[in-house]
């Protein structure tokens, strides 16, 4: 009775002695190994088995006791069987491991090796490819393996490649892709990098500055593509090459008539704010309205998102009346949401699109394929990964659809939700490109030997 009275009088020391007593109970219980069997585990998925336990990684891991990896096969994913299916969903539920940052960071620390573990060598190219180079921007800010794996399934040797990271990214972030550019000589670091805040003009003005860097590289591309982390082809190099002819200097982006919704991010001025949630910094609308655009320039909207021939980037980065549009939209929000969608309407740019033309809608525009939750069900079937801000992160039951849609790339990718997507997308792409190689060389070959032409010459293909 005494003890429990001397509890009441003095409740600190009761909360002290409780405490003390549950830490005893929990170190006990781990000790006995008891946490495994009233919490277990939902096991472990390493998206990169072979790195992940390797030395050349900082943050090495070793393989549980009991520990299987899945061996996924990824032709069973793109059949869409069951089982396979199935075991897809499995390791979705596991606690995914990938590489950070620090990880691609040793990883291509050594050149010689990075490419050698990624094999880069055995990447074919044929003759037509190395004809026909295209260029990439880049412009990314976080998960450094991401943008690895990005730049390693779209890299040809005939390419080139500008990266343009955020300014805020972390310095990890910073050193890995700095490392990754070093190893290459067509893959390099905008010559001028942005702070790139959220649906403002600085995120813009980043693919801009890649877009210079890139027309006064070396490498004659004949067109450009703009990207960010969570992207992903879905067409093989030789395959995008044969699509891209096809435009025959055209260009292939988002360009539709703006709703009224939509007209209100252009006819106010827009102010840079301070924001107390995810975006630190956002445009947020005033109540001054802008002028009208200058010389009578009709606004289009669209995608930030764009496939551009050399001559369409030449006449933007040259022309006194891009450069006028281009401030006028500097307190618009989202800017890079109008620019392109509108430029490609100018008369007289090259690859133009007439203003009375019709809609070029996302799902027309073959650039990228986003799919909103809103439309599954409707315009295509529901997502198997999860969402984010209303647009779905695929899962491995999409690979066939995304494949088959006709886009040739898409968004968004994420390796902590679906990895087996994405290790069967660039298996499916790779696969593809080695048999699209393989005809070309075979191709070449009979033609130039019903022509008359020695085919020793073709031992190079």
């Amino acid at each position: 009775m005494k003890r429990c009275k001397w509890l009441y009088r003095y409740p600190t020391r009761q909360s002290l002695l409780i405490l003390v007593l549950t830490i005893w109970l929990l170190s006990l219980l781990k000790l006995l190994n008891i946490e495994q069997l009233l919490f277990p585990r939902k096991g472990i998925y390493f998206v990169e088995p072979f790195l992940s336990t390797s030395s050349f990684l900082k943050n090495k891991y070793s393989y549980p006791k009991n520990h299987l990896q899945y061996d996924i096969n990824c032709s069973s994913i793109y059949n869409q069987e069951p089982v396979e299916i199935g075991r897809s969903l499995e390791i979705q539920r596991k606690e995914i491991i990938d590489l950070d940052d620090d990880d691609v960071v040793a990883m291509t620390s050594d050149c010689h090796v990075y490419r050698k573990i990624r094999e880069y060598h055995l990447k074919p190219v044929s003759l037509e490819e190395e004809k026909f180079p295209l260029a990439y921007s880049l412009v990314v800010h976080k998960d450094a393996v991401m943008v690895e794996r990005l730049i390693h399934t779209i890299y040809s040797s005939q390419n080139v490649y500008c990266i343009h990271y955020d300014q805020k990214s972390s310095a990890t972030f910073k050193h890995a892709l700095d490392n990754l550019a070093k190893c290459f000589s067509n893959i390099f670091i905008a010559s001028k990098l942005e702070v790139v805040e959220y649906a403002h003009i600085s995120r813009l003005q980043a693919d801009v500055n890649c877009l210079s860097d890139l027309f006064k590289s070396s490498v004659s591309w004949k067109y450009v593509i703009n990207l960010c982390g969570q992207d992903f082809p879905l067409r093989s190099n030789f395959e995008l090459m044969t699509e891209l002819k096809k435009l025959n200097g055209g260009n292939m982006l988002e360009t539709v008539k703006p709703s009224n919704s939509k007209r209100e991010r252009f006819i106010y001025h827009y102010e840079l704010r301070k924001m107390p949630y995810e975006y630190t910094k956002m445009p947020m609308k005033t109540n001054i309205s802008k002028e009208p655009p200058p010389h009578n320039i009709k606004v289009f909207v669209g995608s930030a998102y764009f496939v551009l021939c050399r001559e369409f980037v030449q006449f933007v980065l040259e022309s006194s009346v891009v450069q006028d549009f281009f401030e006028w939209s500097k307190d618009t929000y989202s800017p890079d949401e109008h620019f392109w969608a509108t430029l490609v309407r100018l008369p007289g740019i090259p690859g133009e699109v007439s203003r009375a033309a019709p809609d070029i809608t996302d799902l027309q525009s073959k650039t990228r394929l986003v799919k909103w939750n809103y439309l599954e069900n409707h315009l295509y079937p529901p997502c198997t990964g999860t969402h984010l801000r209303s647009v779905c992160i695929y899962g491995a039951a999409e690979l066939r659809w995304l494949i088959s849609y006709g886009h040739w790339f898409a968004n968004k990718f994420d390796s902590k939700v679906d990895p087996v997507l994405i290790k069967c997308l660039a298996e499916k792409l790779a696969k593809r490109q080695k048999e699209w190689v393989g005809l070309s060389s075979e191709k070449l070959f009979l033609h130039k030997t019903f022509t008359g032409v020695s085919t020793v010459q073709l031992t190079h293909v």
